[in-house]
């Protein structure tokens, strides 16, 4: 089925991406797109952003027109891919892009993260909570131990999938919109190490 996904906000306001729907492909709902970047607010513009398991790759190509300075797309599906790629070069930003056709679980592991802070979007096909949780949960603490300080991971679930199991799950803040699930994890800044007092004062 051919549908319309139209951009919230920024540079691409009002835009629209003209992709096939099917049942293994559920573009993530205006809604859940508007509270996302609500969420992430300022930490959106000049930060580099992953769009995994990129689908219509709305997310990311939403991540650039609110000021990204790029954003990555890695899904499998060459046809996908494709389409983000027509998507990107129609709205003349293809230059802020990468597209890696791959099995993101693979890609994972080979990936070389920058040292300044991310923004990672994970939406797994719902399957996957099912058929492939283990590989999913490696995958989240890959990026967990990866990321540099202050990077921010965002997971799409359904209700009702496992969610105990989320590597460091306690820090992780919960949203719901309906049936979706935004789960959000920030890297937090560790406080820089001082040397014990002397004479009452701190050593620097």
């Amino acid at each position: 089925m051919r549908t319309q996904i139209r951009i919230v906000a920024g540079s691409l306001r009002g835009r629209k991406l003209t992709c096939n729907v099917n049942p293994n492909l559920r573009p993530t709902p205006q809604m859940v797109r508007e509270a996302l970047f609500s969420l992430l607010g300022n930490a959106v513009p000049e930060r580099p952003f992953l769009d995994v398991f990129a689908g219509t790759g709305v997310v990311g190509i939403e991540a650039l027109s609110r000021g990204a300075s790029r954003a990555t797309f890695i899904e499998r599906d060459f046809r996908l891919l494709a389409d983000v790629e027509r998507h990107l070069r129609q709205f003349g930003i293809f230059d802020q892009a990468v597209l890696a056709r791959a099995d993101v679980y693979r890609w994972a592991e080979r990936w070389q993260p920058p040292a300044e802070p991310v923004n990672v979007f994970i939406s797994p096909p719902f399957a996957d909570f099912e058929h492939r949780l283990d590989d999913l949960l490696n995958l989240i603490a890959e990026f967990q131990a990866k990321v540099a300080e202050g990077s921010v991971l965002v997971l799409q679930a359904e209700h009702g999938v496992p969610l105990d199991e989320l590597p460091a799950r306690e820090q992780w803040e919960d949203r719901r919109y309906g049936r979706n699930h935004l789960l959000i994890w920030v890297r937090e800044t560790t406080e820089p190490a001082t040397g014990p007092t002397e004479n009452g004062k701190q050593r620097e």
